[in-house]
């Protein structure tokens, strides 16, 4: 007599297979920084809810408990501090002031549809009527919106980086490659690294005005300055951490290029910047984080587009809703920041198995 085996899953095979699929996922939810979401999953999937309880409250429950106390004596303590312009501004106020400047967004908006609606009905008359010499084109020239200086400061913090990376990574690889190279490196390394963006500003200024004399050039002149100084003071930590993760490659790894003789483009490539690759992000996640907050001093010291220039302007209107304004770009910068590094962190979990939280 044969026996029958029933060829579906069990329910066993089926749960193990739901929490692998619930392990994989985590990644993406540490990505995305809902490492919550795992231990819930977990508790509906059916696994022990009093231990993935514990690791909700440490993962979500605290975080937002902090947040809330930190809400509360804000709001608590903020109108007994008396300023200059008023009492400092508690959330309520904020959140006022960041729902009008939106509201001011909307606004802009709407008129510059307007601006470009009246200018096209009027050269579409000029062309009716056979005038199409008189035919003229403009762009809107409206005072820029909070999400227009938003916009300004990341495309001035991501080219800044842009160049920092281009010129970092190189120099550290050849740093931890030669030690001649890096003992040559060292000193200049170390008396540039902790040289302040506003000592860099001056200097970078001047440095572009002479040699960038165009006006109609692909970037402005405040573009430049803003994003240079970025440069100049962002490239150290990925500079350094790629010379510390090129020097700290196995050595065996680099015999056995030597053994197989590879060339130096081959050996860099194929050994080097695998193994280094966690250092290197490591160096690039500061290296942003620097970025974005130097671009925010040069912005308000050279009064150049962006969130650190509506913050000094801010500053010396003096309103009574400037105050809260200025509390809206702070929280702003560092919502910011926290989003760059979880671009960063991003990338380095596609890159690299060792990114940390």
């Amino acid at each position: 007599m044969t026996a029958i085996v029933d060829p579906s899953p069990s329910k066993t095979d089926r749960r193990e297979r739901l929490f692998s699929r619930i392990t994989a996922a985590d990644r993406y939810f540490t990505v995305l920084g809902l490492s919550w979401m795992t231990p819930l999953l977990r508790i509906l999937a059916g696994d022990d809810p009093k231990r993935n309880g514990r690791e909700i409250w440490r993962l979500l429950g605290i975080p937002v408990l902090a947040i809330l106390v930190f809400l509360m004596a804000w709001g608590t303590l903020a109108p007994k501090v008396q300023t200059s312009l008023g009492a400092v501004p508690g959330p309520a106020q904020v959140w006022e002031e960041a729902r009008g400047l939106h509201q001011e967004f909307l606004k802009q908006k709407a008129k510059e549809e307007a601006f470009y609606e009246r200018q096209e009905a009027r050269n579409a008359k000029l062309e009716a009527n056979g005038q199409s010499d008189k035919v003229k084109w403009r762009a809107y020239t409206g005072a820029p919106t909070y999400y227009d200086q938003i916009w300004t400061s990341l495309q001035t913090v991501f080219f800044g980086f842009l160049i920092a990376t281009v010129v970092a990574v190189p120099i550290g690889i050849m740093c931890g490659l030669s030690p001649s190279f890096n003992a040559a490196m060292n000193p200049i390394i170390q008396i540039f690294k902790p040289v302040s963006p506003l000592a860099w500003l001056p200097i970078v200024t001047m440095v572009v005005s002479a040699v960038y004399v165009t006006n109609d050039g692909m970037f402005s002149k405040a573009f430049l300055t803003s994003a240079i100084t970025v440069t100049l003071c962002s490239l150290w930590p990925t500079l350094i951490n790629t010379a510390l993760g090129v020097a700290s490659i196995d050595k065996d790894l680099i015999s056995v290029s030597k053994v197989l003789k590879l060339n130096t483009r081959t050996k860099i490539s194929k050994l080097v910047l695998p193994s280094a690759l966690p250092l290197i992000f490591t160096g690039l996640r500061l290296s942003l984080g620097v970025g974005w907050m130097v671009l925010i001093a040069a912005e308000m010291l050279a009064q150049n587009p962006g969130l650190g220039k509506f913050v000094w302007d801010e500053f010396q209107n003096g309103s009574s809703s400037s105050l809260a304004k200025i509390m809206v770009a702070v929280l702003t910068i560092g919502i910011i920041g926290y989003l760059l590094d979880r671009l960063m962190f991003a990338l380095q979990s596609m890159f690299t198995y060792s990114a940390t939280r």
